[in-house]
């Protein structure tokens, strides 16, 4: 998204969340008008240059030959500048020319990634004499056509950007709209290879007949041109751009943060009945190694998308990433998953309480199985090979695509999946599934939160998902430096059976005076299969050291979680969610009364803390945020160790703050939960303001 201007209007904070609520912007950004808008004194109708078609959008959407045959047969790979330039200074001719060279000299271009692609801000804001596009020369000196040529010379192919309205979403330059043939033709004189064709300023023009009309001038050149479709999935593009474009967005804008990731990831997921060779959903560029994730979260994001055969657009100024981010987006196997030539987007084969599970069909008959942890704590996943769809086998080979490793199992496909993290394999029906090692599924349990001062137990569980022993088996559980985490039954065994199970008890102890928050301690197996192969397994579990609320009464804002959720950007202290970065929301408002202490959250939400059994009642004033704009309806409750102890009824954005109260007397845990009311999460800003516990 776009940078906004500050919010001086209750009508301008309406415009600004009702498209960070609503997630409809496109990667280009929009600080234009939406789709449906026309400015003040435009004409209605279509501003388009002939030929138009005869028929209706639908119509020739449907009968229309695909733009050109044969391409995007798998989803395009490459590279485009906006997630990490939009219109800065950095994007310009040497920085399109240097990653053309990265391609080439850091292996991405024999891993598949082909496009170097343009986004907004290439051209200057007025056409020539002639009504044609002109580069901006200070970006790009040599023009486009030299550019072009440069990349081809590299064997990649080239890509440009414009938007299907009257000027582009940056309000830089001017969109194509009533230009279409013409631009069309420039852009294929230049060389270029593949359009990515925005929504923005489009005065109210059908979509499916705005981009109708640029297919057609594009086929009208001759030239064969990748058509990515930019509408933000406003129009359902799945349904009836199959014909028209060879990619379409399905979802808003993404941003280098997690919730982003995962938004567009859950809105996208149900459409793999539309994807296939030729006609992909575009959930968004990749944010890989911009700098807002973890390299966890960022390796989540690019299995996820490989597996949803999402197209690959790296994001990142490659000529500043780190050798991690390499390794991610050159990961070659699970590039692979992508660019499998059956083309099956994966389906959801479970979702649950953070624990996702996901089966894609590739097309040597293997299946590539996800277990994908969305939550801040470490989640067991489990499915099987059937339920992943491969057939009754007396045995399966198990690739880890992130570690590079083989073992069998029987059938059973799980594990303990890290916060944020992704276990990615390729499931084959094997015979030759003795050759490698059973494959061991360690889990634990009870390790969170750990009182500072107190001593915790827990256990941890070895079990042998394969069909041969695992030979001297052993277990070792390690905390930070200084806590002492201790075994009190055996740590190992010399032979672990196919189904059976090592159990292991632990008492652990955090370091006198630790301070609360979140830690992390890691457990590792190792053990020899029959054939002497040596596995060790390392998994880490992140853990919360706490502390009861100190006696009187706190602000909730003051102390330390244990855990939070929310259904747009972060959960934030003392201001409103505001967008999806944190830190980036404004004072707590609520019916026109500020305050200075709170929560702002986003339905759905739950915020979790502990009491430790020492605090007696919460208390609140809830409500929507006025930087809705009126608009949102929520509710809100109060849990006490998984009891409903308060709830506040519907409240819209048109209400005042309403008190809300709870008796948590003897309760370990408070959960805070805002429920989208039943008709959707848009505009679904709620604030715990004044939150506060008596302990």
């Amino acid at each position: 998204m776009r940078p906004h201007t500050p919010l001086t209007t209750r009508r301008a904070r309406r415009r600004v969340v009702a498209a960070l609520s609503a997630a409809l912007l496109c990667s280009a950004g929009v600080t234009a008008l939406p789709a449906t808008a026309r400015p003040a004194g435009a004409a209605d109708g279509p501003a388009t240059s002939a030929p138009t078609p005869a028929a209706s959008a639908g119509t020739a959407a449907s009968a229309a030959p695909r733009l050109p045959d044969g391409l995007a047969r798998t989803p395009p790979m490459g590279f485009n500048n906006w997630n990490s330039t939009h219109c800065g200074a950095d994007f310009n001719e040497a920085m399109i020319k240097g990653i053309a060279d990265i391609f080439v000299a850091k292996g991405l271009k024999a891993a598949g990634y082909e496009y170097v692609n343009l986004d907004d801000c290439w051209a200057k804001k007025e056409r020539d004499a002639n009504g044609k596009l002109v580069p901006d020369t200070t970006r790009f000196p040599n023009g486009i056509k030299a550019l072009a040529d440069y990349v081809h010379s590299k064997g990649l192919k080239f890509g440009i950007y414009t938007s299907a309205g009257t000027t582009t979403c940056a309000q830089a330059m001017p969109g194509a709209l009533g230009h279409e043939y013409s631009d069309a033709q420039q852009f294929a004189d230049w060389g270029v290879d593949y359009l990515k064709y925005d929504n923005c300023n489009n005065q109210g023009v059908d979509a499916k007949k705005r981009y109708i009309t640029m297919r057609d001038a594009l086929k009208a050149t001759g030239r064969p041109i990748v058509y990515s479709i930019c509408e933000w999935g406003e129009n359902k593009p799945w349904e009836w751009a199959a014909d028209v474009g060879h990619l379409w967005r399905t979802t808003g804008d993404i941003s280098d943060v997690w919730d982003s990731m995962v938004s567009i990831f859950k809105a996208n997921a149900p459409l793999a009945p539309y994807a296939g060779p030729g006609h992909w959903n575009d959930p968004d560029m990749l944010e890989v190694g911009n700098g807002g994730m973890t390299d966890t979260e960022y390796r989540s994001h690019f299995s996820l998308w490989s597996m949803m055969a999402a197209p690959l657009l790296i994001g990142a100024d490659l000529r500043k990433a780190s050798q991690a981010t390499f390794d991610i987006l050159d990961n070659r196997e699970v590039v692979a998953l992508d660019q499998d030539p059956l083309g099956k987007q994966a389906q959801v084969l479970k979702s649950e309480g953070g624990r996702w599970v996901l089966s894609k069909p590739l097309a040597n008959g293997d299946r590539a199985v996800a277990l994908f942890n969305e939550t801040d704590r470490p989640q067991h996943i489990t499915t099987t090979a059937q339920e992943a769809g491969l057939p009754q086998a007396s045995g399966y080979r198990l690739r880890d695509l992130w570690k590079d490793e083989n073992t069998h199992t029987a059938g059973e496909i799980a594990g303990t999946v890290p916060a944020h993290g992704t276990l990615l394999y390729r499931v084959a029906a094997d015979r030759h599934w003795a050759q490698y090692p059973p494959a061991l599924d360690t889990a634990a349990d009870g390790v969170a939160p750990i009182e500072v001062g107190k001593e915790v137990r827990t256990a941890t569980l070895t079990r042998n998902l394969g069909r041969t022993p695992a030979l001297d088996v052993k277990v070792d559980f390690k905390g930070p430096q200084g806590w002492r985490v201790e075994p009190v039954t055996s740590t190992g065994t010399q032979v672990l059976p196919p189904g059976k199970e090592l159990a292991t008890a632990w008492k652990i102890s955090p370091l006198a005076g630790t301070k609360p928050g979140p830690y992390e301690l890691s457990l590792t197996t190792d053990y020899h299969s029959t054939r002497g192969q040596r596995v060790t397994l390392t998994l880490p579990f992140g853990v919360t050291a706490v502390q009861a609320p100190p006696a009187g009464t706190s602000y909730a804002s003051d102390l330390t979680w244990l855990s939070a959720t929310n259904g747009y950007g972060p959960v934030e202290k003392d201001m409103s969610v505001g967008g999806q970065r944190p830190g980036d929301g404004t004072p707590i408002t609520i019916g026109g009364v500020p305050y200075a202490k709170g929560l702002g959250a986003h339905a759905p939400s739950e915020i979790t803390y502990y009491t430790g059994g020492k605090c007696s009642a919460f208390s609140a004033q809830v409500g929507v945020d006025d930087e809705t704009g009126d608009q949102g309806t929520v509710t809100f409750e109060v849990w006490a160790d998984g009891r409903k102890v308060a709830e506040s009824g519907k409240l819209t954005g048109t209400d005042p703050a309403k008190a809300i109260s709870a008796a948590v007397t003897g309760a370990g845990t408070v959960r805070l939960v805002v429920q989208d009311a039943g008709d959707g999460f848009f505009y679904d800003h709620g604030d715990w303001a004044d939150a506060k516990f008596t302990c």
